[in-house]
């Protein structure tokens, strides 16, 4: 198959990504919030669960794993197999984290080193996209030029080897909510991240037909005590991506960036009843998805069908909103 198909498939109107692509310390820290165990058998049992769930294969089309998941077995089947035979695309993250950007306060993402032998062993794994995540935060003085040029040229390159792997890659530069500035400035500092990122992907060769990107919404900082208005984020968020957007790409796949599972449905939903673009906007949602259902795990590690219907409700929710077609109270 090839990469533009794939890239098409995985935002295919009514369907999106799950990120499930946790690090091991990032899960643990959500498990150890709702007093689970943070060990394998128990990451690799809440994710199963999320996998196999009735419905999922109506609603996600791909799901990001992490190193761990990618590698494991449940009943003598890999995972990237239990996928395929739902038609669910198994996509792997591949960055190494933020780390500090030297002579800054801010970051810069590693894991290049290496990137094309394991995108190799990745590939003969299963996985078929790929995901590398860029961080900028918003301040005085930030994000910096230099933070912004040195995360997009690193993205660009993440991206060449990735289609060189004939796999897809989903491009994340997120500009992070933390902060109290107003959604003007993200709006600002966003659009200058999209056009770097651009530029630089432009630079590196990239099939643009082939990546999904997968940016923030333009919001009001977190700690800005500003409350953000649906119509105002879609109207904002759709001229951010249509200005700084080629046309080839196929579609956007965004993050919820620390949104609420309510807020990313509901901005989502917007989003989709202003576009008047080519754009097809879906979700690449990780707790936005996840976290009723790991709340409701919590209360009984055994009551897996509980705990997939959960999920399975949260991932249709999105799915209509992808389409413009959730109703608040439905």
């Amino acid at each position: 198959m090839k990469i533009n198909d794939i890239a098409k498939s995985l935002v295919s109107k009514g369907k999106g990504i799950l990120a499930a692509d946790e690090s091991t310390g990032t899960m643990t820290k959500r498990l150890n919030a709702v007093n689970v165990e943070s060990n394998e058998k128990n990451r690799l049992t809440f994710r199963h669960a999320l996998f196999t769930s009735k419905d999922i294969n109506k609603y996600i089309s791909g799901i990001i794993l992490f190193d761990e998941t990618i590698r494991q077995k449940k009943n003598e089947e890999t995972i990237c197999e239990i996928l395929n035979k739902q038609n669910i695309f198994p996509g792997i993250k591949v960055d190494k984290g933020a780390k500090k950007l030297a002579g800054s306060k801010e970051t810069i993402t590693e894991g290049l080193d290496g990137l094309r032998e394991r995108m190799e062993e990745y590939f003969n794994l299963g996985a078929k996209f790929a995901k590398w995540r860029a961080v900028y935060k918003i301040g005085d003085e930030l994000p910096s030029q230099n933070c912004i040029v040195a995360n997009a040229h690193a993205l660009a390159r993440y991206a060449a080897i990735v289609q060189e792997a004939n796999m897809v890659p989903i491009v994340e530069p997120e500009v992070l909510m933390d902060g109290d500035h107003n959604i003007h400035k993200c709006y600002d500092v966003t659009s200058n991240v999209l056009e770097e990122t651009v530029n630089q992907l432009q630079i590196a060769g990239i099939n643009f037909s082939g990546v999904v990107l997968k940016p923030n919404m333009i919001l009001n900082g977190s700690s800005s005590g500003v409350k953000n208005e649906s119509k105002q984020v879609a109207e904002l968020t759709l001229k951010c991506i249509q200005n700084n957007l080629p046309p080839e790409v196929p579609g956007v796949a965004f993050l919820s960036g620390g949104q609420s599972e309510f807020e990313a449905t509901k901005n989502l939903n917007q989003i989709n009843k202003q576009n008047k673009s080519s754009f097809i906007f879906t979700f690449s949602y990780g707790r936005a998805l996840q976290q009723s259902a790991l709340k409701t795990w919590a209360k009984d590690l055994n009551d897996i069908e509980t705990v997939q219907t959960v999920f399975d409700e949260r991932s249709k929710m999105n799915s209509l909103a992808s389409k413009g077609d959730w109703i608040e109270d439905l």
